[in-house]
């Protein structure tokens, strides 16, 4: 199909591209932003007059639930909610059943992402086998069969040992490393940061340590390994230094936050809302102006959702026994923008956090909107307040904290592939 979009604000991070123009699009492929090619003849006319034009989102971070645990969601279901929040290539971890610690594990979401035809999905292989953190994962194998880095997801990794030997290996093959920084001990059975509200309340908190301590343990791994980390969801001001830190001093991390930790403190869990039960947990009002200002100064290079889609019994029970996440494909983009308006962020900053600097962190050819790229766009007015309610989310997981809020910026189009998968509908 050819699609003419005409009139459009294009920012595109990429290419240093920041103004109004018309972009083209013949089958899969972009042809050109700026003139349109002459003789060039469009199926389809868009008109964004006061729309932004970007590349379509990159997230770094989404559970998808299948296999395994399609009671909550599917590959279909969530890429659905992703193409209405404008994303169109999502990574997603292994903790999946069966886990992804082998090939054709990560071929079968690859094939039901394809028969999707949303967005593409992108597995992260297991670092260990069963993530039990034991014995090293087949990681040549994984990438062979498309994986684009390794981790243990939430699982823990109690031997530093292993962990030396499986970043060495990771280093061998090339794979980003990802990890989500917590010790296991000091975390213990913690459910909320460890400050005066969890006291209040009764709840065992987490302390800031649980995260900074294994972050400088992978820190020094690192150095004497030399394999690429990608810090995923930090939640703690100190992290963030630590980690400005190691780039300093030219170690090759890199870090990304949820974007609810953009926008939620440890003061919205007091009325006991399970809804705000996330790991790592919501933080101090101090923590999340240290995460914002790690965006600003670009030690942080990328905000992903964290999508955990839980269905609604999942999060009722005492708060400590509730299952762990926040269903946020839908919310990403909105709520990436209001932190970037809150902090004076330009825009250009802000999509850059959502498209090439996610692709960067994965070594991909996407985030960007390069002539001869695929035609992978997303089309949203930043002006647009609209309200998130449970019978207009796509996803099937409901549970979010930010239910009836009203968000800004509303993704008008999603293109995958040369085709248009998601239009808003007047």
């Amino acid at each position: 199909m050819r699609i003419q979009i005409n009139n459009g604000h294009v920012i595109d991070p990429a290419n240093r591209i920041d103004a109004v123009n018309n972009l083209a699009i013949d089958n899969v492929r972009i042809i050109s932003v700026g003139q349109i090619p002459s003789g060039f003849s469009a199926d389809r006319e868009i008109d964004a007059s006061g729309l932004i034009i970007c590349p379509g989102l990159v997230d770094l971070y989404a559970h998808l639930r299948e296999p395994g645990d399609e009671h909550k969601a599917t590959i279909a279901s969530e890429t659905h909610a992703a193409a209405r929040g404008g994303i169109t290539t999502l990574c997603c971890p292994p903790d999946t059943q069966p886990i992804i610690d082998t090939p054709a594990v990560a071929t079968l979401i690859y094939d039901l992402a394809q028969a999707a035809g949303m967005a593409n999905v992108l597995p992260l292989g297991a670092l260990t086998q069963q993530l039990a953190g034991e014995q090293l994962s087949t990681m040549h194998a994984l990438k062979e069969a498309g994986c684009v880095g390794v981790t243990q997801a939430s699982k823990p990794m109690q031997n530093n040992l292993i962990l030396l030997r499986a970043m060495e290996y990771a280093a061998t093959h090339n794979l980003t490393l990802f990890l989500r920084a917590e010790d296991n001990f000091l975390a213990d059975q913690g459910c909320v940061h460890n400050g005066p509200v969890g006291t209040r309340l009764g709840l065992a908190g987490i302390p800031t340590a649980a995260e900074t301590v294994a972050i400088a343990t992978a820190l020094a791994l690192a150095e004497e390994t030399g394999v690429k980390i990608h810090f995923a969801m930090l939640s703690t001001a100190r992290a963030v230094r630590l980690i400005a830190r190691a780039r300093y001093n030219g170690l090759p991390v890199s870090a990304s936050v949820s974007a609810h930790q953009l926008h939620l403190t440890d003061m919205d869990i007091l009325d006991f809302d399970s809804r705000c039960h996330v790991r790592p947990p919501l933080r101090s009002q101090r923590d999340r102006e240290g995460l914002r200002e790690g965006i600003r100064d670009g030690t942080i290079t990328a905000i992903a959702s964290d999508h955990q889609p839980h269905e609604a019994d999942a999060k009722i029970a005492p708060f400590s026994e509730t299952a762990v996440g926040i269903s946020s494909l839908e919310t990403l983009l909105p709520l990436a923008l209001q932190a970037g308006a809150e902090t004076d962020l330009d825009l250009s900053t802000i999509i850059a956090s959502l498209t090439t600097g996610p692709a960067n962190i994965l070594g991909i050819d996407a985030g960007t909107l390069t002539v001869g790229s695929t035609a992978d766009i997303c089309i949203f007015d930043p002006d647009s307040y609209w309200l998130l309610d449970k019978a207009s989310m796509v996803s099937r997981g409901h549970n979010t904290p930010f239910l009836d809020w009203e968000l800004k910026g509303e993704v008008r189009y999603t293109i995958f592939n040369g085709r248009c998968v998601y239009e808003k509908q007047a």
